[in-house]
């Protein structure tokens, strides 16, 4: 049984692809990096992370992305014996424009070093490569249409200008022959997400719909030729929850289809599992797997006779779900980050952070503020459960108020909360909270813990955050004295989530658990982290 979704937590815009008994997903990473994050699978079942191929600065440097900028959507294939990832390096949100160029990388194997990206357009995001039985390939995109009034976090129909189809040419690396759009979308609108596939003489070409939030969809359509006229689903939506909102899986769209070497079928999708009462994912967009049948009718269907997908779907003969451990340790020993942290924007990771100045420590060297789109020292994992805690513990002796360093929840520079050691000019030493609760544009600090509370001039402190739901409370005590003490009032945690302060549409990611240091003065001061673990409650 495949209970969704199978990848927990931040996981977005979902691109399956099967090479023989090996399943692989990419999902977006947007403004964190590495780029790309693919997971492996050989049953359908149990998911393991294996490769984020955008490692190097030459395939992607998003220092001054904004927020939710970075990569968006990228679509893995296989064909004449190598992987092709496809994906936009998204450097404008706000404002009518996207500026979205569209990159090509290739490797002879997922973990193999990938190749320097190729570039292709920049007419508009989401991009997708078809590899046709005749040899032929051809790149699909949603255009994106400026001169409509579609601004960040206020998505309007007009803007999403259909689906460009081109022909790519691989020994030349570029496009060519006419450009045509193949397909204006459903009257949901918002048409974008583009994969193409071949069944039985027809071109298939699945499409989100309706935006990412509650309206979401997956759209269907075919034609027997691929560039189109394409005809609509009988049901016009092959998945969607939107005129359901009791249903577990919202905000369910934009999604990949996948047939087992039986001819079993598949369809990945985006979901969001919201909390009440404010309705609010603070998983951010995870990744589910629905069954799917073909009729007579050659359509795709639901195998459950709806387009609301389920939380348990039927799985490949055998497969057994692997019991997750509810605790994560992370102790920093093994010279490298584990491969469940990311970081933000750079490709230098080394001005941020080092696990080799201080063997069996995370150090970070602070820079910039916390929320700043270029350098900003601050190392974390996804949030994959509604409730967690999470703890650290931090060596960290500033000299001024500007030097903070500590433990964050975070989403972007408008959403977080963070606990910290700093230096107050009266209290000495302290223990203190830093909260954006989702004031965008502003992005506002208030202070729930008021200047802090004073600890000793030296020694480690530990930091913690527990978070139930909707509520946040955070800790601290002096490493191997006393208890835990708690600090501040209950913060709002569902407020890091991509409905939190500016709403739906607003931002798309996800929330993370991690640490963090800037030192605004420029010195660079360093933070060492002994450990971190990672709690499910």
């Amino acid at each position: 049984m495949i209970r969704n979704p199978i990848l927990p937590g931040f996981n977005p815009d979902p691109s399956i692809c099967r090479v023989g008994a090996d399943y692989y997903i990419a999902t977006s990473t947007f403004e964190w990096y590495p780029g790309v994050q693919i997971h492996h699978s050989r049953d359908l079942v149990n998911w393991t992370l294996v490769r984020r191929p955008l490692e190097r600065k030459s395939q992607l440097d998003m220092r001054g992305n904004p927020d939710s900028c970075g990569i968006w959507a990228p679509c893995l294939s296989y064909a004449d014996g190598q992987f092709w990832l496809v994906y936009t390096d998204v450097k404008r949100y706000d404002g009518n424009f996207k500026d979205a160029p569209n990159y090509i990388v290739t490797a002879p194997t997922i973990e193999a070093d990938w190749s320097e990206p190729v570039y292709v357009n920049s007419s508009g995001f989401d991009p997708s490569l078809f590899h046709d039985d005749d040899g032929r390939k051809w790149f699909v995109n949603m255009q994106w249409n400026h001169r409509t009034e579609s601004y960040g976090g206020s998505p309007k129909s007009p803007a999403f200008d259909g689906i460009l189809l081109q022909e790519w040419d691989p020994a030349a690396k570029a496009l060519k022959g006419p450009i045509k759009n193949i397909f204006a979308g459903s009257p949901l609108g918002l048409v974008e997400g583009p994969h193409l596939f071949k069944r039985n003489g027809w071109y298939y070409l699945t499409t989100a719909e309706g935006g990412t939030g509650y309206d979401h969809a997956v759209t269907m359509a075919r034609s027997r030729k691929i560039d189109g006229p394409y005809e609509m689903h009988p049901n016009m939506h092959l998945i969607t929850s939107k005129d359901h909102p009791g249903a577990v899986l919202q905000r369910a769209g934009h999604g990949q289809y996948v047939e087992t070497p039986e001819g079993e079928a598949y369809h990945t999708h985006l979901c969001g599992r919201p909390l009440p009462p404010k309705r609010r994912c603070t998983l951010g967009r995870e990744t589910s797997l629905q069954k799917c049948v073909w009729r007579d009718d050659d359509w795709l269907y639901l195998e459950n006779g709806t387009s609301v997908p389920d939380v348990d779907v039927p799985g490949l003969f055998g497969a057994v779900p692997v019991e997750k451990p509810m605790r994560s340790e992370y102790n920093f020993d093994g010279g490298t980050l584990p491969a469940d942290f990311q970081w933000l924007r750079t490709p230098e990771p080394e001005r941020i952070f080092n696990l080799t100045d201080r063997p069996g420590h995370l150090r970070l060297i602070a820079r910039e503020s916390i929320g700043s789109w270029f350098e900003q020292s601050l190392v974390a994992r996804r949030q994959e459960h509604h409730s967690f805690r999470a703890e650290t513990v931090i060596e960290f002796s500033p000299d001024t108020y500007q030097q903070v360093g500590g433990l964050t929840h975070y989403y972007n520079r408008h959403k977080f909360h963070a606990v910290a050691v700093t230096l107050h000019e009266t209290l000495g030493r302290c223990v203190t909270i830093l909260s954006c609760n989702g004031d965008y544009p502003n992005g506002r600090l208030s202070f729930p813990a008021d200047s802090g509370v004073a600890i000793a001039a030296e020694g480690r402190v530990q930091l913690a955050m527990e978070i139930r739901e909707n509520d946040l409370q955070f800790f601290w005590q002096t490493e191997g004295k006393g208890a835990w003490q708690p600090i501040g009032p209950i913060l709002d945690a569902g407020v890091i989530s991509d409905e939190g302060g500016r709403g739906e549409h607003g931002s798309f990611t996800g929330a993370f658990a991690g640490v963090f240091a800037f030192d605004t003065s420029g010195r660079a001061k360093a933070a060492d982290f002994d450990w971190f673990n990672y709690d499910e409650l």
